[in-house]
C-alpha cells in the first residue's frame, strides 16, 4: 500500500524521468509530461524508439539519461514496469511512481525487495499541485478515506 510520506518523498524530487508519452501526443503520459513540465518539474523522456516527441529529445534507456534524476514516473503497460524498474535501480534512480495501470505486482516487488521508494495505483496529477478535474478528484478521495495514509 502506498503512504503519504512515499508520495511526499516521490514529488520533493525536481528532475524526473517519464517513460509513457507517445509520438502522436494523445497519451494520458503525454498529459503527465504536460502538466508535470508546467508544475516547476524538469521531466526527461525516455521512449525506446523515438528521438524526440513535441521536439523534446527522448532517451532509448534510462541509462542514457545526460544527468541525473531522482524519480522515474511510468505510464506505460504493466507487462513494461519490471524492466524499467530494474533499468531505474541500475541507473541509481531510487524513487518510482508507477502511474494507475503501470504497476505489475513483480515491479513493486522488485522495488521494495532493492529499497526503491514506489509509489503505485495513484495518480500523479492529483498529488503533484492538483488542479481543476484532479484537485476534485483528490477532495472526493480524501472524504471516501481512498488517500494514502501515514505509516502506522
Amino acid at each position: 500500500m502506498t503512504t503519504q510520506r512515499a508520495v511526499e518523498q516521490f514529488l520533493a524530487q525536481k528532475h524526473l524521468a517519464l517513460a509513457g508519452a507517445s509520438r502522436g501526443g494523445r497519451k494520458f503520459g503525454n498529459t503527465v509530461h504536460k502538466e508535470l513540465t508546467r508544475k516547476g518539474y524538469d521531466v526527461l523522456l525516455v521512449h525506446p524508439e523515438a528521438a524526440d516527441i513535441a521536439g523534446q529529445r527522448c532517451y532509448p534507456h534510462l541509462m542514457d539519461l545526460p544527468k541525473d534524476v531522482g524519480g522515474l514516473v511510468l505510464v506505460v503497460p504493466s507487462d513494461k514496469s519490471e524492466d524499467l524498474v530494474q533499468q531505474a535501480a541500475a541507473a541509481g534512480i531510487r524513487n518510482i511512481w508507477m502511474q494507475q495501470g503501470s504497476e505489475s505486482d513483480k515491479a513493486v516487488e522488485f522495488c521494495k525487495a532493492n529499497g526503491i521508494n514506489e509509489v503505485h495505483g495513484e495518480c500523479i496529477l492529483m498529488f503533484a499541485q492538483p488542479t481543476g478535474f484532479h484537485k476534485f478528484h483528490k477532495v472526493i478521495w480524501g472524504w471516501l478515506g481512498k488517500l494514502p495514509k501515514e505509516e502506522a
